[in-house]
């Protein structure tokens, strides 16, 4: 299973408690290239929404199973839930259930 599979299982499993957004990023280069990134900025979660209950913020960093979570993906992580929203590493859709149903 890929990564973005389980990220497909987790966009659907917590939709009933979670407007959610897939987050793209890219680089290229222009016609006279030049080197551009698109998006968000490194460390940035995959998943990214609003809890339907209560309108908090959350970020779910999708994961397959043995992953590595990058150093720029965990200080993204606990940034956020420094600042009140619902974040954490999830990597199977129970999971992701489970952290944006936490004091649901």
């Amino acid at each position: 299973m890929t990564e973005q599979d389980i990220q497909n299982q987790i966009r659907a499993a917590v939709f009933p408690y979670c407007v959610i957004f897939r987050v793209n990023v890219g680089t290229g280069r222009t016609a006279d290239g030049r080197y551009f990134q698109t998006g968000v900025p490194p460390g940035f979660s995959d998943l990214f929404g609003v809890r339907r209950s209560d309108g908090r913020a959350v970020f779910i960093e999708v994961k397959k199973p043995g992953g590595r979570v990058s150093s720029k993906q965990q200080h993204f992580i606990q940034e956020m839930k420094k600042n009140g929203a619902i974040a954490g590493i999830c990597r199977s859709a129970e999971e992701a259930v489970a952290l944006v149903r936490r004091d649901y």
